[in-house]
């Protein structure tokens, strides 16, 4: 009969839980040696600069440097996919920090302009291999976007600055990671590594050619060796 104890079960649990996190990647929050690129839209400049001086205030505590935050400012949120792509294809960066707001009005204005930001900071992100943070507020009114840029629902700036450095470094330890090796492969480094013989390696097409490298060719006739009989006088 199958123990099913409550012991039984917090002891499969632990097993679980740390096998789990032996095989869990995650990014570090330490931003020392990183660079990072910050767009902020100027639209609502109420409100974007409570979210960049929270953005810049979450790198710096993450160990950023100074000399490593690029900030630019654009018209508005239309505008930040365009400026986060040229940042992100200099390569200089290893993330982009998105900031602006949007309140919605009247129209459907709000609707088209949220869309087309979200959809191209993420195919920024996408097509770049860049990591992006997004920080731009989509609220109905503003009472809502001033909670959200350091008041009781915090400061989303920060929040995203945060965000940006955990992927940058996630993006390191993943690229950092060893391939993992095909069968052939494998095959091919033991044989490297123990110097097998030649006539002992599974190697038919090497061995093929050698074959047909020594193996005369059909036809050819060698040339009759000239006499050295000399004439008697």
């Amino acid at each position: 009969m199958k123990d099913i104890s409550p012991q039984r079960h917090r002891d499969g649990k632990n097993v679980t839980e740390e096998k789990i996190r032996k095989k869990t990647v995650a990014g570090k929050l330490n931003a020392s040696g990183l660079r990072f690129g910050i767009v902020v839209s100027r639209f609502n400049e109420f409100i974007t600069d409570r979210l960049l001086r929270g953005a810049y205030d979450g790198l710096i505590r993450s160990g950023a440097e100074e000399r490593d935050i690029k900030i630019l400012r654009v018209p508005g949120s239309f505008e930040i996919p365009s400026a986060a792509r040229t940042l992100a294809e200099t390569k200089k960066y290893d993330a982009i920090i998105c900031l602006g707001c949007l309140l919605r009005g009247d129209t459907a204005h709000y609707d088209v302009i949220v869309n087309e930001v979200t959809r191209g900071i993420g195919q920024s992100a996408q097509e770049t291999g860049v990591p992006h943070a997004f920080g731009v507020l989509t609220c109905d009114t503003l009472e809502q976007a001033i909670d959200r840029a350091g008041l009781k629902m915090g400061n989303k700036g920060f929040e995203a600055a945060l965000a940006a450095v955990e992927m940058a470094n996630l993006k390191k330890d993943i690229n950092h990671q060893p391939p993992r090796l095909s069968a052939q492969s494998r095959l091919r480094t033991a044989v490297s590594k123990k110097q097998i013989p030649r006539s002992a390696r599974n190697d038919k097409s090497e061995r093929a050619r050698n074959d047909k490298r020594d193996r005369p060719r059909s036809g050819s006739k060698k040339p009759a060796k000239a006499s050295k009989t000399k004439r008697r006088k």
